[in-house]
């Protein structure tokens, strides 16, 4: 038996829900009554789209506590543990809604609380929090202006910093359909600049209002959404003056709306949409002795 397919051993049986915002997809597993502690290898492997389900990220929903419904946890494709991802967000959200018949629920995170509340048509938005545009917040090595960093590679040159709960560096092009985010991503992802490697937007102005943004996503790659992206492309807009404090941000896999109200607070509103619900084993051969 192969490592991942060991990895997938320990999970059999396991229920989950295959899940997606604009097709940034998730497998979903509820950990509220039955405890799962997720190895970095049994995310990775459950994400991997050849060997397990498949999914950008791997999200457990843990028992909430007094000031939350709902803790979430989330893993990147490559087994990294992260703080935030706005599109799993809504799709948790939705499922927590559903079950309680309420139209609002709060998920705690490791990145804070999020508030949620059901948008009609399948929509759900959320309250990000603030954006954190100090150096030290991002976080990034060393002080810099956040509103410019000094990263030239290509096409992409002076990003601006924004975290939002994770790290963004977000790029403004001509066309951003004409870079090369495969080759560009990976580099700009891993910069010494970024501790913690970062997220790689690259945004046009695609009218008034709207926003064009592709994204590389940390230890992921190429995704066709995200949703923390989106909310630090609309932020690093409005700081720039290219936009104003609202906008439609328009993905690869959909569009999002994306507000950044004068409390600092950031709104995003989109869909969550479920694709399938399964077992572990029910759908991943664990014994090929390859």
């Amino acid at each position: 038996m192969n490592t991942a397919h060991a990895a997938f051993a320990a999970l059999r049986g396991r229920p989950f829900r295959k899940m997606h915002g604009l097709g940034n997809d998730f497998v979903v597993f509820d950990a509220r009554k039955h405890a799962l502690a997720l190895s970095p290898a049994q995310a990775a492997a459950v994400a991997d789209r050849r060997r397990g389900i498949g999914c950008d990220q791997v999200i457990a929903i843990e028992p909430g506590d007094a000031t939350a419904d709902a803790f979430m946890r989330i893993f990147n494709a490559d087994g990294t543990e992260v703080s935030a991802c706005g599109n799993a967000t809504r799709c948790v959200a939705r499922l927590l809604m559903e079950e309680s018949g309420h139209g609002e629920a709060t998920l705690r995170t490791r990145a804070g609380l999020i508030r949620a509340v059901a948008a009609g048509d399948g929509k759900v938005t959320a309250d990000m929090g603030a954006a954190r545009l100090k150096w030290d917040e991002i976080p990034l090595a060393e002080a810099c202006d956040t509103l410019s960093l000094p990263i030239l590679m290509g096409a992409l040159e002076y990003p601006v910093a924004v975290s939002m709960g994770n790290p963004h560096a977000v790029f403004f092009v001509a066309d951003a359909e004409a870079v090369d985010l495969s080759t560009l991503g990976p580099v700009i992802e891993t910069h010494p600049l970024f501790p913690e490697k970062t997220n790689v937007e690259a945004v046009s102005v695609a009218g008034n209002g709207r926003l064009r943004m592709r994204v590389w996503e940390r230890g992921v790659g190429i995704t066709q959404a995200c949703g923390t992206g989106a909310c630090a492309a609309l932020v690093a807009a409005a700081r720039r003056g290219l936009t104003d404090r609202k906008a439609e941000v328009i993905l690869d896999g959909g569009s999002l709306r994306i507000t950044w109200a004068e409390n600092g607070h950031v709104l995003m509103t989109g869909p969550a949409e479920l694709a399938f619900e399964g077992a572990i084993g029910d759908l991943c051969p664990m014994d090929d002795p390859a």
